[in-house]
């Protein structure tokens, strides 16, 4: 199967769908570890995946770009309120902090972003296509995270009224520095993308360089709409989750299929 030709990559993604299922089984100290180890098996699964199939030099580079500038956002954000708007995050839960930010926190922006950059890749070649598909399902997946983060107190809002029908407690500016923050990240890897990587743009289909992310992506989403609407109490952003991604997730299921239409025996 095309999901065991990248062993380490495939390993960490088939941990992380394990790590995942378990969080709703626990609370407190115990599901702080378990937040800390998704982030860890994301990250460590985007960047070894991107080091087989685009090289190291690409993949070093992907990590410092993300995680630097998800840590530069997320510094200034917890400063002065720009780009998400006032928050800020519990002390001492999920591991060391830098500038009021827990060091785990860049790296759950490489876990998260990674996926959707590979599958807006898919959809369009065009750079600035690209780039805007990255950052809409950038969005998309933090009307997942944030509601799910925020009922568990890993970080909080200043205000409680000025969000979405039903996410009131998380602004909208957060949304917008979302998609800012993920415009810039998303140039940035299509940069170094065509500076660094050994591999093209990724075919509209599942092969070798696609299928890991796809999986996760998909699992993320689809997985999402499930826990937060089942499992963890929270079907508005299942709602606003399954809407946000699926502008990704409806495009990409139908290329899939007429990628397995047009070529079955792949």
């Amino acid at each position: 199967m095309v999901l065991t030709r990248h062993r380490v990559p495939a390993l960490f993604a088939a941990l992380l769908v394990v790590v995942q299922i378990g969080y709703p089984l626990t609370e407190g100290a115990v599901r702080d570890r378990v937040t800390v180890a998704v982030v860890l098996l994301a990250a460590a699964g985007a960047l070894s995946h991107a080091a087989v199939t685009r090289g190291r030099r690409f993949a070093a580079g992907t990590l410092v770009i993300v995680s630097g500038v998800g840590l530069l956002a997320e510094a200034v954000g917890t400063t002065t309120g720009v780009p998400f708007g006032c928050y800020e995050y519990a002390v001492g839960r999920i591991g060391p902090e830098l500038w009021s930010v827990p060091l785990i926190v860049p790296l759950a922006w490489v876990g998260g972003l990674y996926p959707v950059w590979v599958v807006a890749g898919m959809l369009s070649r065009r750079a600035v296509s690209w780039i805007g598909l990255t950052a809409v399902g950038a969005v998309g997946w933090d009307l997942f995270l944030d509601p799910q983060m925020v009922a568990d107190g890993q970080w909080s809002w200043c205000s409680s009224e000025s969000g979405l029908p039903g996410l009131a407690h998380i602004p909208v500016t957060n949304y917008l520095g979302w998609f800012a923050v993920g415009l810039v990240m998303a140039a940035l890897l299509w940069w170094w993308d065509g500076v660094a990587a050994r591999t093209a743009v990724p075919a509209p289909m599942w092969n070798d360089t696609t299928a890991l992310p796809v999986a996760v992506f998909l699992w993320t989403w689809l997985g999402s709409i499930l826990a937060h609407a089942v499992f963890l109490g929270l079907p508005t952003s299942a709602g606003y989750g399954a809407v946000g991604m699926g502008l990704l997730g409806v495009p990409l299921l139908v290329r899939l299929r007429r990628a397995r239409y047009l070529c079955p025996g792949r």
